[in-house]
């Protein structure tokens, strides 16, 4: 078994060579291999649920000795038809798969992996692997991150990366695949081999099922029931690790609709659990009051609620309003030289896109906007809080020809997006009062800036895919 017996060393792990069964190791029975779980969570995924499925069922490990779940919260009945037939085929196939559904969909994602936990056929399991409906896992993804945990008891997940299929498709997917690269090759290789945590990606990762319960399993009290498991198992003592070289094909949200939901819940939900969960990790005595600061500091105020509240009000709000007071000025190292620094340590991950530098800025400025306000929501647990909208994929339907969507049938309303335009135009109006009498010279970023608002405020970023 070559992928099983290779030495793993990463974040302090010993060597795990020949610690599984092998491939050819006839003597051993398969009862000598763990038992483990797949979960594949899905709604109502009509583009990419054959994907996913039938990635989850190539997965290379003895067929007694795993059990793959399809937790289906689908809406639509045809589409819950559809995905039931094909767990039937692969079923018709020896696979032992399970289709499971349920009667509502209280606690979205998270009450669906809850509930699929339930079941007393995995009282059977010690692992489970969950991917999203995206998620395409190569046959050996079981060999390559099993062995961390069998070795290693102290471990209780094994992050590994995301490898996007569709990164090329449009601007916007790259300027996505700039800021997950650096989130992977850097916040979470860091976490892992510093701190031994991180944040649960909620998808291509495998969790040691007694640690999950150990940690109060699933819940729903945010958006974020990933990283919330995450923080409690890690207040229980358990480690985590990240394995960069073991990657997942999935896709990147390429509409600007998709992407702006998916960023709601990725900014609102992280500050509701810090507000949740602050005082609980100050006062707990499992970990070191180093992992403690880590946490509270780096991981959640400083990358969760700072960051998009200082991008968005010091560059979009306070710097462009600085040129209406000339008696305000904003030291270079400020404005400049740290900002650029920061951009240059961003583009580390994804080398090959750093001529886009500049359309990643103001890429990420405009969705500044949308992170704060989300932010905000989860500190005042106001609005739209506790929204859930499932990202949409759109498997092989962005593939369709250019003509196809040249003229899509989309309303102009749900085109325009008016907290873009009046951001656009506040800058815009700095922009001209700087050229016209200011004496800071910051109109060329201003103009190019209310410009990124404007194309984003119209509805042209991202895909545009044609109604069916």
């Amino acid at each position: 078994m070559a992928s099983a017996e290779r030495t793993i060393d990463r974040a302090g792990l010993e060597s795990v060579g020949g610690g599984v069964p092998g491939h050819d190791d006839i003597e051993v029975g398969n009862s000598a291999y763990p038992m483990v779980l797949v979960q594949i969570p899905m709604y109502n995924e009509k583009e990419v649920y054959q994907l996913s499925i039938g990635a989850a069922c190539g997965l290379s490990w003895p067929s007694d000795r795993v059990i793959i779940q399809v937790l289906d919260d689908s809406t639509d009945p045809a589409i819950k038809s559809l995905v039931e037939l094909e767990c039937q085929r692969w079923a018709s196939k020896g696979i032992n798969i399970k289709y499971e559904i349920r009667d509502n969909r209280k606690g979205y994602k998270a009450g669906a992996l809850r509930e699929g936990m339930k079941h007393s056929y995995v009282k059977l399991c010690d692992y489970v692997a969950i991917f999203d409906a995206d998620f395409q896992p190569e046959p050996d993804f079981l060999w390559r991150s099993i062995p961390f945990l069998v070795h290693n008891p102290e471990i209780a997940l094994v992050q590994a990366r995301w490898k996007f299929v569709n990164s090329d498709e449009c601007l916007m997917t790259r300027m996505q695949e700039m800021s997950l690269d650096y989130h992977f090759t850097v916040e979470q290789e860091v976490g892992s081999a510093t701190y031994a945590f991180f944040g649960f990606n909620g998808t291509a990762g495998v969790w040691r099922i007694s640690a999950l319960n150990e940690a109060g399993g699933w819940k729903d009290r945010t958006t974020v029931e990933d990283m919330d498991l995450a923080v409690r198992a890690s207040l229980k003592g358990w480690k985590f690790v990240y394995v960069g070289d073991l990657k997942v094909k999935n896709e990147l949200p390429s509409t600007f609709t998709a992407y702006r939901y998916q960023q709601h819940r990725w900014s609102c939900g992280p500050a509701n659990l810090f507000k949740k969960m602050a005082i609980e990790i100050f006062k707990n005595k499992k970990v070191s009051l180093w992992k403690k600061c880590y946490v509270i500091y780096s991981f959640f105020f400083v990358r969760k609620i700072v960051a998009h509240l200082v991008t968005f009000v010091f560059y979009c709000v306070v710097l462009p309003s600085t040129v209406m007071f000339p008696e305000v000025s904003v030291p270079k190292w400020g404005s400049v030289y740290i900002p650029s620094i920061v951009t240059l340590l961003n583009a580390v991950g994804t080398p090959r896109s750093i001529h886009l530098l500049i359309f990643w800025i103001l890429f990420e400025n405009v969705m500044a906007l949308h992170r704060t306000k989300a932010t905000l929501m989860g500190l005042l647990e106001i609005g739209r809080v506790n929204e859930w909208v499932v990202t949409e994929k759109l498997g092989d339907k962005a593939k369709l020809p250019a003509k196809a969507t040249k003229k899509p049938r989309m309303r102009i309303g749900e085109r325009l997006h008016l907290l873009e335009l009046c951001t656009g135009a506040y800058l815009f109006f700095c922009g001209c009062y700087d050229l016209g009498s200011g004496k800071n010279r910051y109109y060329i970023f201003l103009y190019l800036q209310s410009f990124a608002f404007f194309i984003a405020g119209f509805g042209y970023v991202g895909t545009f895919v044609p109604n069916s």
